[in-house]
C-alpha cells in the first residue's frame, strides 16, 4: 500500500517541485505586505496585492454559535441577509443597480465560529462600494418585504436539505456530536426559529452586534492604507466599543464510539464516522491535515478501487475552533465498506510511512491549497480565519513551512491520538447492520 501511494504521487511531486520552492515560504516577505491597525477597538487587517485589479474583503462578526441560543438560532443569518438588502438611505433598487453597474458584490454568510458580510469589487469602484457596505450595515432598513423574502429563501433551503440524504446525514451528525455543545445552536437556524423572527428582533440583534470589539475588517487588494483607515474611522469607527471577549469552545465529546441510525428506503445507504481533530491553533493541525490527505487516498483506493463498493468514499477534516475529521461513504454494503475504511485508519496508526511518501503527498496537498489561494477573496478569507480562530493572521503564512516539517512519526501520532472512538451516523436500510463493525468491542 505504501508503494502504491508513492507511485501515485511521484509524478505530481516532480511536476511541482519548482513551485514548492517559491516565495510562499518567505514568511517575512508575505507578512510585510500586511498592515494592521485599530479604529476605536475595531481591528483592521489589510494585505496589499500590488497592481491587483480587484479588491476583496469583509466585515467579520466574532462569536458564531456563541452569539445565539436554541431559541434564536439563525437570527444572525437572517439579520445579515436582510441588512445587506437596503439601508435607510439606500433603497434596495438603488443598492442592486449600483452594485450591478459596478460589477461588484456584497454578500453575507455564517459559520459556527464567525459571520461575515463580504465585499468583492474592482479597485476603481472600491470607495463607492465600501460606502454602500457602510450604508446598509450601519443603518439597515429591515423592510418588512425584505424580511419576509429572506425568511422564505432560508426556509426553502432548510426544508429542501432535509429531503436530500447527504444533507439529512449532515444534520443528524450535528445533532449527535454537538449535543450539549455551543455548536448545537444551529447558526443556519431551524424552520421554527426562522419563521418566528420579527423585524423588531432583527433590529435589536443588529444593534447588539454592532460594537467594534465584536468586529474585524479584512481587505486584500491594491489600496492606500491611509485612505482605508480614514473611511473606516468615519463610518464603523463611530460605533460603540462594547466589551466583547472571545471565549474558548469546549471540546466535543469523543470519549466513546457511538452509532445512531435512521431507517429510510433508499437506493443506497449513507454512512459517516466522525472523530476528534485538532483546531487551527493546535501544533497537531498540520500533521493531521497531511494524515487526512493520506487517509482520503487510502479510502478511495480501497473502497472504490479495489472493493468497488462506492463511487465516492471520502475522508475529510473541518476547520472549526472545536474541530472534527470524518470518513464517509454511500454504499449498498455498509458493513464491508465501513470495515475497509476503518482498516485504513488502523494502517496509519500501526505503520510508519516512508518519509518520501510524506513529502510527495504533502507537496500535492500544498499545491491544491495554494492554488486555492490565488484570488483576493480566498486570501482575505484565510487571513480572517487565522485571525479569528488560528492564533493570529501571521500564522496563515506559516502553513507551508509547518506542513513541510511533518514527519512520518507525526502522522502515526496524530492518527492514534485523534482517529479513535468514532461516532457514526447512518441513514438507510438498518436491517442488516453489524453494530460490531461500527463500534468494535475492546
Amino acid at each position: 500500500m505504501t508503494r502504491y501511494i508513492s507511485l501515485l504521487f511521484a509524478f505530481v511531486a516532480l511536476s511541482i517541485s519548482a513551485f514548492a520552492q517559491t516565495g510562499f515560504d518567505n514568511v517575512a516577505a508575505q507578512a510585510s505586505l500586511v498592515t494592521e491597525f485599530d479604529v476605536n477597538g475595531l481591528k483592521v487587517i489589510y494585505k496589499r496585492r500590488p497592481n491587483s485589479a480587484t479588491v476583496a474583503g469583509g466585515l467579520f462578526i466574532r462569536g458564531g454559535a456563541r452569539n445565539i441560543t436554541e431559541k434564536n438560532a439563525g437570527i444572525e443569518r437572517l439579520m445579515l441577509a436582510t441588512a445587506v438588502e437596503a439601508g435607510k438611505n439606500l433603497p434596495r433598487a438603488t443598492v442592486r443597480r449600483e452594485l450591478s453597474s459596478r460589477g461588484s458584490v456584497i454578500n453575507s454568510g455564517v459559520t459556527n465560529d464567525f459571520s461575515v458580510v463580504s465585499l468583492a469589487t474592482t479597485r476603481p469602484e472600491f470607495e463607492r462600494v465600501f460606502d454602500i457596505l457602510a450604508g446598509v450595515m450601519l443603518n439597515p432598513a429591515f423592510e418588512e418585504d425584505d424580511v419576509k423574502r429572506n425568511k422564505e429563501l432560508i426556509l426553502t433551503g432548510l426544508r429542501e436539505s432535509g429531503a436530500v440524504p447527504e444533507s439529512a446525514l449532515e444534520a443528524m451528525q450535528d445533532r449527535v456530536i454537538y449535543s450539549g455543545h455551543p455548536y448545537a445552536n444551529d447558526v443556519n437556524g431551524t424552520p421554527a426559529t426562522i419563521a418566528s423572527f420579527t423585524r423588531a428582533e432583527l433590529q435589536a440583534y443588529h444593534k447588539r452586534m454592532m460594537e467594534t470589539s465584536r468586529l474585524l475588517f479584512v481587505f486584500v487588494g491594491d489600496l492606500d492604507a491611509a485612505v482605508l483607515k480614514r473611511k473606516i474611522a468615519a463610518t464603523f469607527g463611530k460605533l460603540p466599543p462594547g466589551n466583547y471577549k472571545d471565549a474558548a469552545y469546549p471540546s466535543i465529546d469523543f470519549s466513546k464510539g457511538t452509532l445512531d441510525t435512521t431507517q429510510r428506503s433508499l437506493p443506497t445507504n449513507y454512512v459517516k464516522g466522525v472523530f476528534a481533530a485538532p483546531s487551527l491553533d493546535s501544533p497537531d493541525y498540520y500533521a493531521m491535515r497531511v494524515a487526512m490527505s493520506i487517509l482520503q487516498t487510502l479510502v478511495y483506493q480501497e473502497v472504490r478501487g479495489r472493493l468497488q463498493l462506492s463511487y465516492a468514499p471520502d475522508a475529510d477534516m473541518a476547520s472549526f475552533a472545536a474541530n472534527t475529521g470524518n470518513i464517509s461513504v454511500s454504499t449498498t454494503d455498509p458493513n464491508t465498506a465501513t470495515a475497509a475504511m476503518l482498516n485504513q485508519i488502523r494502517f496509519l496508526q500501526e505503520r510508519t510511512l516512508n518519509p518520501s511518501v510524506i513529502d510527495e503527498i504533502a507537496s500535492f496537498f500544498l499545491t491544491r491549497h495554494y492554488m486555492g489561494q490565488e484570488t483576493s477573496v480566498a486570501q482575505a478569507g484565510e487571513l480572517a480565519k487565522y485571525e479569528l480562530i488560528g492564533n493570529g493572521w501571521r500564522n496563515s503564512f506559516e502553513f507551508l513551512n509547518r506542513v513541510r516539517a511533518v514527519k512520518p512519526e507525526d502522522i502515526r501520532a496524530v492518527s492514534n491520538k485523534y482517529m479513535r472512538n468514532l461516532r457514526f451516523v447512518y441513514i438507510g436500510d438498518t436491517s442488516n447492520l453489524n453494530r460490531s463493525v461500527f463500534i468494535p468491542q475492546s
